[in-house]
């Protein structure tokens, strides 16, 4: 019988990273937004890979594109705007985020970076008014980058963001933000990923090109809309039709 090995994780920088600057986060949230919004601003941003986690006990993913694999979760510097970004395209299950966050904190001590932004998507009830991005914050981070954001009014954190706010209530960390905004399901909300691309832009004053991104939600929203009428016109026909015509909930959309 082959013995499991505990979950662990080791950051690997190909560069020596400047130390200093804030760091940006996005993970695979519900609905990715928070993860599209890094990925797009990497992309857009014409921003290096300077190094990557690797995981050893954990289901992982190999993601590729055009036949060329990358790691699942990857850090990249922005060439002008002293700004960092740790991006996962793997799913952190709860009971290994102390292990990841033990490894991360060692890290963002070790570069000495000034600030944590997290960029996170969450399907909370919501009405169309609140379409709109949202912060959690230490005290300290709210000094550093200001209250331009409204305050979301309540609720809680689990998982790594929960473990990375909670080390900055503790001082473990430097001063933590969260980007919060309402999803949808199914991913990707692309229009949840445009408003926290906006945060991120008002919170570290860059400017990114969001033309893509609006195209493709837009896209995306034309599809539903669609699949909707195409399910209403078979209801008001009273034809049975098949479990997987029906499109998954949009909530508010």
């Amino acid at each position: 019988m082959v013995a499991m090995s505990d979950p662990s994780f080791e950051v690997v920088s190909s560069v020596d990273l400047p130390a200093g600057g804030p760091l940006l986060v996005g993970i695979a949230d519900v609905g990715v937004a928070g993860l599209t919004a890094a990925d797009y601003l990497v992309a857009q941003s014409d921003a290096t890979e300077v190094g990557y986690v690797r995981t050893r006990g954990i289901p992982d993913i190999t993601p590729f594109s055009d036949g060329v694999p990358r790691h699942p979760i990857r850090v990249y510097r922005l060439p002008n705007d002293g700004l960092t970004v740790l991006l996962s395209e793997v799913f952190v299950p709860p009971g290994v985020t102390d292990s990841l966050a033990d490894t991360l904190s060692e890290w963002i001590d070790r570069r000495g970076f000034e600030d944590v932004t997290v960029l996170f998507g969450a399907p909370f009830p919501h009405s169309e008014g609140e379409h709109t991005v949202f912060r959690v914050a230490t005290d300290g981070f709210d000094a550093r980058r200001g209250d331009a954001i409204a305050p979301l009014a309540g609720g809680y954190f689990d998982g790594l963001v929960g473990e990375l706010m909670t080390r900055s209530l503790v001082d473990e960390l430097p001063p933590t933000g969260v980007l919060v905004t309402p999803t949808h399901l199914p991913g990707p909300d692309i229009d949840a990923a445009l408003r926290l691309l906006d945060g991120v832009e008002r919170l570290h004053d860059i400017t990114v090109d969001e033309a893509e991104l609006e195209e493709r939600a837009a896209e995306m929203n034309e599809y539903y809309a669609d699949l909707a009428q195409r399910v209403q016109a078979l209801r008001n026909a009273d034809q049975p039709f098949a479990p997987e015509e029906y499109p998954d909930d949009r909530m508010f959309m």
